[in-house]
């Protein structure tokens, strides 16, 4: 019971502890050397389109349609919908 999960507990602190210093030790290293860009243009122009898609109705459009067109369907949330990039 107990004991079991105090060691688990304990053993996923330690762990966690390796990951925290293994980075930190990355980030002091960083700056002996440059690292490329991890975005392609293209992938870049793709989450630049899909940011301007995602954006709520201009409320001119409801006056102009005069309400038949209430929200954007096609919103996005970031963490419920991927876009599978």
């Amino acid at each position: 019971g107990m004991a079991w999960q105090r060691k688990a507990a304990s053993l996923h602190r330690e762990k966690s502890h390796r990951v925290i210093a293994a980075c930190c030790a990355f980030c002091s290293n960083r700056n002996l050397f440059t690292m490329p860009s991890q975005k392609t243009f293209r992938t870049k122009r793709t989450l630049a389109k899909k940011m301007r898609q995602n954006r709520p109705l201009p409320q001119w459009i409801r006056l102009r349609t005069d309400n038949t067109v209430k929200y954007n369907a096609k919103r996005r949330h970031w963490r419920r919908t991927k876009l599978g990039l």
